[in-house]
C-alpha cells in the first residue's frame, strides 16, 4: 500500500545538530541527552528489510495469524454488528419490512452514520426484488460485498509520493486525546524497518507532557526529537527542526501538533501558520497531512475531519482505538463521507498494532 520511501542510504548520517533556536530558548533535550538516545540512524536491521516498504512483507504462512489477529481486535464491533445481522437473519423466515427496520437499527448502532445505511439498504432492496430473494440469509452476503465496494470505491488510493529532493514531511493533527503522539512512534517504527531516518519534532508547545511523550517514543526508536520549552511559538520549532532535517538529509519529518478541538478558530488558525512556515522551508511540504481520529468517538470524528480539512487540507486519515468500541462502522462511513484515504487502523497499545489499512481484510475480519 505504502511503497512511496526512498532506499536506505549507505553513507552515515551525522549524529549532531544543534537546533538553530536561540540558545535562550532552550531545547528541552539537552545536546549531551540527545547524542546518548537518539542517534537518527536506522538501526542495522537486514538489507531486505531496509530496501523494503514499510508495508512490512509478511510471509504467506504468517498472513492467517494476521489476519486472526485483527479479526480478533474487531471482535466488540462484530459482536455488535455481525453477530447480531446473524442472529436477526436466523430468526426471521422470510424478507418483509419488518426486517430491513430491524437491519436499518442494527446498521446506524454499529456506526455506519444514515447516509452509508440508508444507501446500503437501498442496495439490498433492489437486489432481493431483482433476484427474488426469499432466505434472509441471503442478506448477509449482500450487505457484506455491498460494504466492501463502498469502502473500496470511495476510499481513494493509499499511495504517497516522495519529494524529488528534500525529506518528506508529514504533518500529525487531531484533537485532544485521540492517540496522535502514539501513533507518530508506531509510524516511526514503520519508517525504520524500511530503512528509512526519521526526525521528531514536539510542536506541541502547550504541555510539557506532550513533548515527554514523543521524547518517550524517540528513545524506544532510537530517534531524535526537536523540541524546545514549553510555551515556546510551535511555528518556530518546526522552522529549526525543517533546518535540521535538510541540512542532515534525513528521509523522513514527522511533526506532533498540538490537539485542539476542531471548533476552536484561534488554535486551528494556528495550524494553518504551521503549515506555511514547512511550505517556505521546503517545497511542497508538508507532504501529507495525517488527521487521526479516535473510533470511539463516532459520528463526531465526521464533524472533526471535516473541520480539520477546511483548516489545513487532510491527505490522510489514521484511526485509533478500533479495539476499544463497538462503533468499528465508522470505517465505512469516513471512506464515504470523507473519500480521504485511510492509512492506518489501530487495533491496539503495541507498536504493531497500527495496521495498515486494507478494505478486504477489514470487511473479511468483520465478517468472519
Amino acid at each position: 500500500m505504502l511503497g512511496w520511501f526512498k532506499k536506505k542510504k549507505t553513507d552515515p548520517i551525522p549524529q549532531t545538530s544543534e537546533s538553530l533556536a536561540p540558545p535562550e530558548a532552550g531545547e528541552i533535550s539537552k545536546e549531551g541527552e540527545i547524542q546518548e538516545q537518539s542517534d537518527h540512524s536506522a538501526p542495522d536491521y537486514p538489507e531486505e528489510v531496509a530496501q523494503s516498504s514499510p508495508t512490512e512483507k509478511i510471509p504467506d504462512s504468517d498472513k492467517k495469524t494476521v489476519f486472526s489477529k485483527l479479526s480478533e481486535r474487531l471482535s466488540r464491533t462484530r459482536e455488535s454488528f455481525t453477530h447480531r445481522m446473524d442472529e436477526l437473519f436466523l430468526g426471521k423466515k422470510q424478507i418483509d419490512a419488518d426486517l430491513f427496520d430491524d437491519l436499518e437499527e442494527i446498521l446506524v448502532t454499529a456506526d455506519l452514520g444514515i447516509g452509508t445505511t440508508q444507501e446500503l439498504l437501498e442496495y439490498a432492496r433492489k437486489r432481493v426484488k431483482r433476484d427474488a430473494l426469499s432466505d434472509p440469509q441471503e442478506l448477509r452476503t449482500i450487505i457484506k460485498e455491498r460494504l466492501k465496494l463502498l469502502i473500496t470505491e470511495h476510499d481513494q488510493p493509499a499511495e504517497m509520493v516522495m519529494p524529488k529532493s528534500g525529506p518528506f514531511v508529514i504533518m500529525v493533527v487531531g484533537v485532544n486525546g485521540v492517540g496522535k503522539t502514539t501513533t507518530i512512534g508506531k509510524i516511526t517504527k514503520k519508517f525504520l524497518r524500511a530503512g528509512q531516518t526519521v526526525l521528531l519534532v514536539a510542536a506541541d508547545t502547550f504541555r510539557a507532557a506532550a513533548s515527554s511523550q514523543l521524547k518517550i517514543w524517540a528513545e524506544r526508536n532510537n530517534v531524535r526529537v526537536v523540541a524546545q520549552h514549553e510555551g515556546a511559538d510551535p511555528s518556530a520549532v518546526v522552522f529549526d527542526a525543517m533546518s535540521v532535517g535538510k541540512s542532515n538529509e534525513y528521509d523522513v519529518i514527522i511533526v506532533d501538533t498540538a490537539g485542539r478541538l476542531h471548533t476552536k478558530t484561534n488554535l486551528m488558525e494556528e495550524l494553518k501558520k504551521i503549515k506555511r512556515v514547512m511550505g517556505k522551508q521546503l517545497d511542497g511540504a508538508p507532504h501529507e497531512v495525517l488527521l487521526v481520529i479516535d473510533a470511539t468517538t463516532g459520528q463526531n470524528g465526521i464533524s472533526q475531519a471535516k473541520i480539520f480539512n477546511e483548516t489545513v487540507g487532510i491527505t490522510g486519515i489514521a484511526l485509533t482505538k478500533l479495539d476499544g468500541t463497538a462503533k468499528g462502522g465508522i470505517v465505512a462511513n469516513i471512506a464515504k463521507e470523507l473519500q480521504t484515504p485511510i492509512r492506518f487502523l489501530g487495533v491496539g497499545e503495541q507498536v504493531d498494532d497500527l495496521r495498515d489499512f486494507d478494505p478486504e481484510s477489514f470487511i473479511d475480519a468483520l465478517f468472519t
